[in-house]
Formats: structure tokens, C-alpha cells, sequence
């Protein structure tokens, strides 16, 4: 999710829902250590309960970012071991670590040695030629000897040689089988599944063949209006009277300090395009913001245009 979960997505989306635990894009250990990029930790105290997602594989180096993210305030440390672009791929980190568990090992220990708060995994069931049967047991089973109680497992395979970072989110076949059976062979861990995950209906289903969470991506960014009955229905809280207006109603003093301090409003808006998918107006409520929040001086009255291409129907649902 780099480059889209930025904080403005992320107290966008703490907008439709209080109890889904957020993360932030994937962020390089080398940003923060040798860069000084400490802007990329930056987030509203509003969008907790957050966790911050690192990308990294030098030991001491990962162990100077967690401490850096525990500093910020965010109240996880999440390694990813699981993307596959060839941006990530040349950092020797993300999916490519998969085949270096013992890195790996040294990675989360020097991580979880630095920190108070939790560090979590995302991996793959395994990548290229590797048997995900015989990989994926392996690497949970290093993850908890580390200490590592939680770890979140897309159920693909990544493909490093021969397919795109696009390709692998939808090319390789979904096993959920095989993470179902590592949920019952690791019963200490917490795991929460990842991949192809589209609807909360579908998330209920993980969630009762024994998954402990659900992580949804791409899904949750192109529709963020599945979000808005996250509360009641996978945490069980009570039914609200929330609505797709009344959440951009909520985001209207979060647009107008943004701008005061020199923003654009499209920093903003790009993330709410698809905030009423599926119902009636949505695409001239996205034509409204694509063609009218890039320009300068757009300010919330491009937001009111766009709402008043919107039916009541839509407004009120």
C-alpha cells in the first residue's frame, strides 16, 4: 500500500471505523535511520489504534526505526515480508526474506529488543519455487521462537522473477486452506489472513473457520464504504447512524486545517473517490473531485459540489 495509505487515508478511514486497527504504508528502515524522512512517521493522535509498517533487512538498522516509531507513538511495529515490487526487491527486503529466515530471525529480535510495544510479521505462504506445505510452517515456527506472537500471512505465493508486483496480487492461487491449518498447528499465535478479501461478509467467514483477524488492502481503499459497519459487524458494537455524508461531514475540519497550513485538497480527496461505490451518483461524485480538487486554490466548496451531484438515496446510506 505505499504511496496510498498515507495519513490522510488513515484518518479518513478512522472516520467509518473506531476499532479497525490501521497501518500505515510501508515505510524503509533506511528512510528514517539514514535519511532523517521522520515526516513519514507523522499522524493524527485520531486514526489509533495505528501500527506502523517497516521495510528493511539490516538488523541494527530496523532496531534504530522501531525505536523511532515507538518515539512517534504508534503502538505496533510491523515487518513486512511480504511485498514483492522490484523497489523493495533491491533493498533485499519484503518477500524476498522469505528466503533468508535467519536474517529474518536477527531482524525481529534486534526489533523487539529495542521497543516496549509489539512487533508483528507480514509474510507470504512462500515464494518462487519454495513449497508453501513445508516453507510456511518453517517460518512461523521461526517467528515464534523469536517471540513473535502475532504475524498476518497473505495467502499467496509472490512470484520475485516473472511476474509484476500488480500480477502477484491476483495471479498466484489463494490458499486459505493452508493458513487455516497453520492457525490450528500454531494455536498461540495470533494470525490474521490477507489476500482476496473483498467484503465483510467475507471476513466473517475467516474469522469462523478460526482466523484471528483480517487484514483487507486494496479492497477497503477502492470501496471504504465496506468499512462503515466494520464496528458492528466483526467487533459487535452497536448498530450507528453513520452515513457516507455524514463521514465526509466528519472530514470537513481535518480538510480545513490541512489547508490553512498550505495543503492541497486533492492530497486529501484522492483517497475519498471511492467513498460511495456502488451507489447512485458514485462516478459524478469522483468526476467532481478528480477533475475539480488538483486545481489551485480548490477548497471545501469542491467537496459540496460533489456532494450535490449525489441523490438523497446515496447521501443517506
Amino acid at each position: 500500500m505505499m504511496d496510498w495509505t498515507d495519513r490522510h487515508c488513515r484518518f479518513f478511514h478512522r472516520q467509518l471505523t473506531s476499532q479497525t486497527l490501521l497501518y500505515t504504508e510501508m515505510v524503509t528502515a533506511p528512510a528514517l535511520v539514514r535519511g532523517g524522512a521522520l515526516h513519514l512517521l507523522g499522524f493524527d493522535p485520531a486514526e489509533h489504534p495505528v501500527a506502523v509498517q517497516l521495510g528493511g533487512s539490516e538488523p541494527a538498522e530496523l532496531a534504530a526505526a522501531a525505536r523511532l516509531c515507538e518515539e512517534a507513538g504508534y503502538g505496533e511495529v510491523n515487518l513486512n515480508i511480504g511485498c514483492p515490487s522490484d523497489r523493495v526487491q533491491s533493498g533485499a527486503f519484503g518477500a524476498v526474506l522469505m528466503k533468508s529466515p535467519d536474517l529474518v530471525a536477527e531482524c525481529l529480535t534486534a526489533m523487539r529488543e529495542a521497543v516496549n510495544v509489539p512487533v508483528t510479521a507480514k509474510c507470504r505462504i512462500g515464494v518462487d519455487e519454495q513449497d508453501p506445505e513445508k516453507t510456511l510452517p518453517h517460518f512461523l515456527e521461526m517467528l515464534q521462537k523469536t517471540g513473535i506472537t502475532r504475524a498476518t500471512v497473505h495467502a499467496r505465493k509472490a512470484w520475485l522473477q516473472g511476474l509484476s508486483p500488480k500480477e502477484n496480487r491476483d495471479v498466484p492461487p489463494l490458499d486459505y486452506p493452508l493458513v487455516h491449518a497453520m492457525k490450528a498447528a500454531f494455536p498461540q499465535m495470533h494470525l490474521s489472513i490477507n489476500g482476496g478479501i473483498n467484503t465483510l461478509a467475507e471476513a466473517e467467514a475467516q474469522l469462523a473457520a478460526g482466523m484471528d483477524g483480517v487484514m483487507i488492502g486494496r479492497a477497503a481503499y477502492h470501496d471504504p464504504g465496506l468499512l462503515l459497519h466494520a464496528d458492528e459487524v466483526i467487533f459487535g458494537q452497536p448498530p450507528t447512524r453513520r452515513s457516507r455524508a455524514s463521514v465526509v461531514k466528519a472530514m470537513r475540519p481535518y480538510i480545513d486545517a490541512h489547508l490553512a497550513q498550505g495543503g492541497k485538497l486533492a492530497q486529501i480527496t484522492r483517497h475519498m473517490l471511492g467513498l460511495f461505490t456502488g451507489r447512485p451518483g458514485a462516478r459524478a461524485w469522483r468526476r467532481v473531485l478528480s477533475q475539480e480538487a488538483h486545481r489551485e486554490g480548490a477548497g471545501l466548496e469542491v467537496l459540496d459540489r460533489a456532494l450535490t451531484a449525489l441523490p438523497e438515496s446515496s447521501l443517506a446510506a
